[in-house]
């Protein structure tokens, strides 16, 4: 697991303690571009912004005696590392990378600033992740146990679907995760680097799996397990091969060409 502490943006957390009175009129929206200048727009416009590829607004602090995980994620698809806070984010992250609708990802891209009730003062929210599908629709994802909501955070959730709405996002607040879809996954993960793609072995693989078998009973026909398995798992995350994932993953699994598992 490695580690970071990055540079506090500054800049855009003394944006989110400015006055209530820019945000009256809706919500608004604080980021940093690519060259990491603060930015500051209205949430209509905040709709352009290729969120997947914003660096982090906050920090993902490490410190003795912490009860939350921070630490970073090597994405395949992105090629690039992405920072977490906890087991749940992390997990997540490794399902965004898994999924092939997903072309890109990022961690607290953006503060959503919107006035309170009162209208005296900001609220803000930093959303745990923005991902971005293949269609161009952009995903608005917050982690948080459900013992863990409490108030003040159901209303932020709730402010930011609110948000998400008026602009054409989705949001989706995730609670947990299937813990034998995430066991399953978390396993294909380890293979998720191209190093572990071999053409050859890859073609040979495709071959053994024209008619769905068990996993091992396919390697053999492929050669050595010892060379072969790698492969096989890195097919199987690109989804090259498939299988049932909502049950373990071992020797006898059925494996098929993508479209032949039911």
């Amino acid at each position: 697991m490695l580690f970071c502490k990055e540079p506090r943006p500054v800049a855009v957390l003394r944006v989110v303690e400015s006055g209530a009175a820019a945000v009256r009129d809706g919500f608004q929206v604080g980021y940093l571009d690519g060259g990491g200048v603060e930015r500051r727009v209205p949430l209509i416009e905040a709709g352009q912004v290729a969120f997947e590829d914003a660096p982090p607004v906050r920090s993902f602090p490490s410190y003795r005696g912490q009860r939350n995980y921070p630490g970073l994620w090597w994405s395949a698809t992105m090629a690039r590392h992405v920072g977490f806070e906890s087991w749940l984010e992390r997990d997540t992250a490794m399902l965004l990378d898994f999924d092939p609708g997903v072309v890109g990802f990022a961690s607290q891209p953006f503060w959503l600033l919107w006035s309170g009730p009162d209208g005296s003062r900001v609220r803000s929210h930093a959303p745990d992740w923005f991902a971005r599908l293949e269609d161009g629709l952009g995903v608005v994802i917050d982690c948080r146990p459900a013992e863990r909501v409490r108030a003040r955070a159901a209303a932020a959730f709730a402010a930011t679907a609110r948000a998400c709405a008026e602009v054409g996002w989705q949001y989706r607040l995730v609670h947990d995760h299937d813990p034998v879809w995430v066991g399953n996954v978390r396993w294909l993960a380890g293979y998720r680097h191209p190093r572990h793609h071999h053409p050859g072995v890859a073609q040979a693989l495709v071959e053994a799996f024209a008619r769905p078998r068990g996993l091992l009973a396919g390697v053999r026909l492929a050669g050595d397990p010892l060379t072969v398995l790698p492969v096989c798992y890195h097919l199987l995350w690109k989804g090259v091969l498939v299988v049932d994932l909502a049950v373990p993953l071992g020797d006898e699994t059925v494996v098929g060409l993508a479209g032949t598992i039911r």
